[in-house]
């Protein structure tokens, strides 16, 4: 597939670093959780919780961020075609995807920092950083202002940033006069969109609504959904709902059937 012309674009370029992303997620969380169900009472080494702490923070903020560098990348495709190959060079690309990068994992690094400092009274089994705030024998204050100031940087300001850039979408989208061209437009933004309705509604929900919104029994279910089944979710919604993602796979597939019969 990665000979399909079609799939080298800026889009996909985000698209495949997302799926790093989601796979990245998986190895970060999925193997401790399964020890966990094995043996209930074999807790996370201190090492091992630090470590699953910050790489989980630093994949979430990189998976943020590369929502929106996607919404942007719709925006100049539809509301900009003719300039679209100047603006989304392949260096700008490149850039904006390494920025996103360097950024999380900084970010995340202040966060482990402010958690270092904290001595802990308890065991780690899942080192989600609110889960871990509560294990600890001291004040929180400051981890928590920071971490309400880093969701309004992170998760707030993207999360207007992509429905302005849908808003201006939408606009010129409606401006269309074909209907086939409307639908061809409204296509390529829909998965993008089922991707950002899940990933920004869980984390506003985990991290910035009220505590007194959201029970302790509902905030394991959503520290689930969000580390598990939400990166799960991503590559369906991507190639069942983007046909050049069906198509090259098809194409994929075909060629493999014929050259076992050859």
């Amino acid at each position: 597939m990665s000979k399909e012309s079609s799939l080298h674009t800026p889009m996909y370029f985000f698209l495949s670093h997302l799926a790093i992303v989601d796979m990245a997620y998986a190895c970060n969380t999925v193997p401790q959780t399964l020890v966990n169900f094995l043996d209930e009472t074999k807790p996370i080494s201190f090492a091992g919780c630090m470590t699953q702490t910050f790489l989980f923070l630093a994949f979430a903020h990189t998976e943020c961020l590369l929502l929106v560098m996607m919404s942007y990348d719709r925006y100049v495709a539809i509301c900009h075609p003719l300039h679209y190959t100047v603006i989304m060079s392949w260096r700008v690309c490149t850039v904006l995807a390494a920025a996103s990068w360097i950024f999380s994992f900084l970010l995340a690094l202040v966060h482990l920092v402010l958690i270092l400092r904290l001595p802990f009274c308890g065991p780690h089994f899942f080192c989600e950083i609110l889960s871990v705030l509560k294990l600890t024998c001291a004040d929180t204050t400051l981890n928590q202002v920071v971490i309400f100031g880093a969701c309004v940087f992170i998760l707030v300001g993207p999360l207007c940033f992509v429905l302005v850039s849908y808003t201006r979408i939408l606009v010129t989208i409606l401006r269309i006069q074909s209907e086939e061209g409307r639908r061809k437009a409204f296509s390529t933004c829909s998965s993008h969109l089922c991707v950002v309705g899940l990933f920004f509604g869980s984390a506003i929900i985990m991290y910035v609504a009220p505590k007194s919104q959201h029970p302790e029994e509902q905030q394991k279910i959503l520290s689930l959904f969000y580390s598990f089944f939400y990166p799960m979710l991503n590559p369906l919604i991507y190639s069942l709902r983007n046909a050049e993602v069906k198509g090259a796979l098809r194409r994929a597939l075909c060629k493999e059937s014929h050259s076992q019969l050859v």
